[in-house]
């Protein structure tokens, strides 16, 4: 491994000319402007190819913009070494582009595919299926840059696990739809719980709130530059998931920053650079050559040319110099389908909520829960004050009550605070009434009417860039003698379903005489699910698995 210093890697900007069939020429493709380079354009042309290669074959070569410049320079050395020595006669064309835009044009069948693909991370390989062609990994890893934690070093108290750390200090994670080191943050968490053993409620407990703060972004962060630079401001909590390389690089160009990087006690993640083949023809050929690329990567040029840029060769050996983290700690690689779950799981959560509320105050709210000082009521108002605070300021709440003949002209049930946006003020309002509330003495549990009220009310306010919700917290069943019948409830329910414009109810039962066959009934005809805490107080609980289905 080359030796190298911070002054040395900063020194790759100024690094020789590359050779460019036509200098400057910006070819826009996958919604961004990719600098491409062509080494060895023509048969001995810049001493680049030897003179027995005069029909090299051609490689259209994608990869991430940090990772470019190492490519350059190994493609750039193995096609001029092209028919020497048994080497093969390459032409490679190479273009940058984030891996997630890349998987999403491939996934497309989109014209404009590269034949040799190396992205940051193998996560994004099934990602990239058409459906007809299938990327295949010619080599697993050709670098590689294990995930660490950054921030001052005042936040990192306690590093024994991914989720310990992100529960103590303030997550900003790059868009984990978008990049490698948000998706592998998420399932460095996952990852760990075998060593951990931490429940599904713990995990919620940090990733909800987390996935509804970063969701409700203006602009999500898809680079490390905005969130680092927090990070290093005085007094800052905040602590951000990047790749080692990323840590370093920026190190090298902000000495200045007050950032360190730890690897929890857990073990971390790593990104792995592997070589895929994209190509829909001459598979064969431009296999061989990512091979012969692979190999070009472990010769010493390139494996100096890799350490300086901040990358780890394939088998995660330390950097150079003492720069990065040194040994680390894997966890056991995501498969495809924990990759997928914890995507899909992330696009749900991290959607704006347009939700309203409706808690049961019949008498029935007013017992005492066994072993516990605290009443029904009491339970439910705790859990749904601890539910309010992971809405970000962006969520749009409302809140109402249900009882029987509790509202005007007779009704069920009772606007306290109509839908909003919680601003701090709204936010407030909704607290205050959600202590004020009490069980009523001798009122009965109007479910069915209030139900099909509340879907009603959501449905017009609509919002169509949010989960649409009722959250419904009841202790019983219907018993109000003069409402629909739950036949006829479900008919109008169902009626009120629009594929379009889904609006769910969530039903979360309290205590030992909740219905829970006629709250999932009631939230299937809508398309929602139910949850019951026999025992109120896991009610907590029960809400957070709740939020974690909308």
């Amino acid at each position: 491994m080359g030796k190298h210093s911070s002054a040395v890697t900063r020194s790759n900007n100024s690094r020789r000319p590359v050779y460019l069939t036509a200098v400057g020429l910006l070819v826009l493709a996958l919604g961004a402007v990719f600098v491409v380079r062509s080494f060895g354009s023509e048969a001995g042309a810049d001493g680049i190819l030897g003179g027995s290669c005069d029909q090299p074959t051609q490689v259209k070569l994608s990869t991430t913009p940090e990772f470019q410049p190492v490519l350059e320079q190994a493609t750039k050395a193995l096609s001029a070494r092209g028919g020497k020595d048994g080497a093969p006669c390459l032409q490679f064309t190479i273009t940058a582009a984030q891996s997630s835009s890349v998987a999403r044009e491939l996934a497309s069948g989109g014209d404009s595919r590269p034949d040799l693909w190396v992205p940051d991370s193998s996560l994004w390989v099934s990602r990239a299926d058409d459906g007809e062609s299938v990327p295949t990994i010619a080599v697993p890893s050709i670098a590689t840059s294990p995930l660490v934690l950054v921030g001052r070093s005042e936040n990192f108290a306690n590093t024994s696990s991914w989720l310990g750390t992100f529960a103590e200090t303030q997550p900003a994670l790059l868009d984990p739809l978008s990049s490698s080191s948000g998706t592998l943050s998420l399932l460095a968490i996952q990852a760990e719980r075998a060593k951990t053993s931490a429940s599904n409620t713990q995990v919620a407990q940090v990733l909800v709130p987390l996935a509804q703060r970063l969701g409700s972004m203006a602009k999500q962060y898809t680079e490390v530059n905005g969130p680092l630079s927090k990070a290093s401001a005085d007094g800052s909590n905040v602590v951000v998931p990047v790749s080692e390389q990323a840590f370093v690089k920026h190190q090298d160009e902000h000495p200045e920053a007050q950032l360190k990087a730890v690897v929890p006690g857990t073990g971390t993640l790593v990104l792995d650079y592997p070589v895929v083949v994209t190509a829909r023809n001459n598979a064969e050929a431009v296999t061989a050559a990512g091979k012969a690329l692979a190999e070009e990567m472990l010769s010493d040029a390139s494996s100096q040319a890799r350490d300086e840029g901040g990358f780890r060769d394939h088998l995660v050996s330390p950097l150079g110099e003492g720069r990065g983290e040194g040994e680390v700690t894997q966890l056991t690689k995501p498969t495809v389908a924990a990759v997928e779950k914890i995507l899909q799981s992330w696009t749900t959560l991290s959607l704006s909520a347009h939700s309203l509320a409706v808690i049961d105050v019949s008498g029935s709210m007013a017992e005492k829960v066994a072993g516990s000082a605290k009443t029904r009521m009491q339970l439910t108002i705790e859990a749904a004050d601890n539910g309010l605070k992971m809405f970000p300021d962006s969520a749009e709440l409302g809140l109402w009550v249900f009882s029987t003949k509790i509202g005007p002209d007779s009704a069920d049930f009772r606007q306290l605070v109509p839908i909003g946006k919680l601003t701090p003020g709204h936010r407030q309002r909704m607290i205050g009434q959600l202590k004020a509330q009490s069980a009523r003495v001798g009122g009965g549990t109007g479910l069915y009417d209030t139900a099909i009220a509340a879907v009603r009310a959501v449905r017009s306010s609509y919002n169509s860039g949010a989960v649409n919700t009722v959250l419904l917290f009841t202790d019983g069943k219907n018993d109000d003698p003069g409402s629909l019948s739950l036949d006829r409830t479900l008919q109008i329910l169902n009626g009120l379903k629009d594929p379009a414009r889904p609006v769910r109810i969530i039903a979360l039962g309290i205590g030992p005489d909740a219905d829970a066959d006629e709250l999932k009934r009631l939230a299937q005809a809508t398309g929602g699910q139910a949850y019951v805490a026999r025992n109120p107080t896991d009610l907590k609980d029960v809400f957070i698995d709740a939020l974690q289905s909308r």
